[in-house]
C-alpha cells in the first residue's frame, strides 16, 4: 500500500468514525468550492479499506445524498480523494419537462473507478447545480450518450451505454472524480444564483429564454433543458 492510500484509508476512518459518533441518523458534510480534495484527482478503489468499511461509506454517502437532496455525490464532496460515487434519481414524472430534459428514474447504486466517453457527437445543453456549490446554477453541454465503464461495490464491471439525463449524472460524479467541477465546463454567461431569477430559469424546459436574456448561445446540435444537484 502506498503512503497516499494510507491517508486515504486514514480519512475515510476518520470519517466512519464521527459518523459513528454522532448516530445513525447522521450524514456527512458536503465540502464546497474552495477545498483543495475537489480539484484533486482521486484516488482508484484497490482495497484501501475492507469490504465492511467501504458499504459503511457507501451508505453515509447515499444517506448524505438524499438529505441533501440531489442525484448524486462522489467521495471527493465528503473530503476522501477515493474514485468512488453514488447516484439516484426518482425522476420527475411523465411530463414534458422529463421529456425534453429526458429525465428518467435512476434507481440507485454504485460508481467505483468509473470512466465515460462520448458515444456520436450529440450534445445536450442543460442547467446544472452542484451541492459543492451551493446557490449557483449555469447551463452545461455535454455529450447525450455516454460509454461508461468501471466497477460497482461488489466488484462487478460496468460496461454499458447510458443516455439522456442519467448520462448527465454519469458524467457529473465522474469528473468530481477528476478533480473537474461542472462550472469548468459551463457557459459563463448562463451562470445564475439559485434565487428568484435562478428559479425562474430552472423551470424552462429548454434554457432558450435565459440564453436571449443573459446573452448566451446554445450547441446547435444541443438538446436543452434544466437540471438539478448532484
Amino acid at each position: 500500500m502506498t503512503g497516499r492510500d494510507r491517508v486515504v484509508r486514514e480519512l475515510v476512518r476518520r470519517t466512519l468514525d464521527a459518523a459513528r459518533a454522532a448516530g445513525p441518523d447522521a450524514v456527512a458534510p458536503i465540502v464546497q468550492a474552495g477545498h483543495p480534495v475537489l480539484r484533486t484527482v482521486a484516488s482508484p478503489y484497490d482495497g484501501q479499506v475492507d469490504a465492511a468499511e467501504l458499504a459503511e461509506l457507501l451508505t453515509l454517502m447515499h444517506r448524505t445524498m438524499r438529505a441533501a437532496p440531489g442525484v448524486g455525490l462522489a467521495a471527493p464532496q465528503i473530503g476522501l480523494p477515493l474514485a468512488v460515487a453514488v447516484v439516484e434519481d426518482p425522476g420527475t414524472g411523465d411530463d414534458e419537462v422529463a421529456r425534453v430534459r429526458e429525465r428518467t428514474a435512476v434507481p440507485y447504486r454504485v460508481l467505483v473507478n468509473p470512466a465515460y466517453t462520448p458515444v456520436g457527437d450529440g450534445t445536450a445543453a442543460f442547467y446544472e447545480g452542484c451541492l459543492s456549490v451551493v446557490g449557483y446554477q449555469a447551463v452545461v453541454p455535454r455529450p447525450r450518450v455516454v460509454h461508461l465503464t468501471g466497477h460497482d461495490e461488489t466488484g462487478a464491471a460496468l460496461d454499458e451505454t447510458v443516455a439522456g439525463w442519467p448520462a448527465r449524472i454519469v458524467q457529473h460524479e465522474t469528473d468530481h472524480l477528476r478533480g473537474t467541477l461542472y462550472v469548468d465546463r459551463a457557459l459563463t454567461r448562463s451562470l445564475s444564483a439559485t434565487d428568484a431569477w435562478g428559479a425562474h430559469w430552472g423551470v424552462e424546459p429548454e434554457p432558450r429564454e435565459a440564453a436571449r436574456a443573459l446573452g448566451f448561445d446554445l450547441p446547435r446540435t444541443a438538446r436543452r433543458g434544466a437540471g438539478e444537484e448532484s
